[in-house]
């Protein structure tokens, strides 16, 4: 028997309207909806492994980062496409970190942040 150090894990995003969830989860971001469960529960494939989007009454009330996605080198071309789609991007201030185009810079690490429809904050990053 392992510990949870040998375990799978998934995120998980609360949404107020599965409909819209969906519209934005699979086109907007155009993740890839392999699986859908009882009350509307999505699950998408995100590299190797599942982002799920359940209903709860609770959406968008984290105000921290809920889910990171690890792009290296293609963060800009993301942005772009994502700008194209209307996401728009969230500025936060830090000490010693530029912020052009949508991009938080700190040396040659890159960053992103911005929000779904319910408020959830998805972040990005050059790892």
């Amino acid at each position: 028997m392992g510990g949870l150090n040998t375990k799978s894990s998934s995120a998980m995003l609360a949404t107020s309207d599965i409909d819209r969830a969906r519209a934005f989860y699979s086109q907007t971001l155009g993740l890839e909806l392999v699986e859908e469960g009882m009350g509307g529960v999505m699950v998408y494939k995100t590299g190797d492994t599942r982002l799920l989007v359940y209903g709860s009454e609770f959406a968008g009330t984290n105000k921290a980062n809920a889910v990171v996605f690890d792009c290296g080198d293609d963060i800009e071309a993301i942005v772009e496409d994502l700008r194209a789609k209307g996401v728009t991007f969230e500025q936060y201030d830090f000490e010693g970190v530029t912020f052009e185009n949508g991009i938080h810079k700190a040396g040659d690490f890159r960053m992103v942040w911005f929000k779904d429809p319910d408020g959830n904050i998805i972040h990005l990053n050059s790892a």
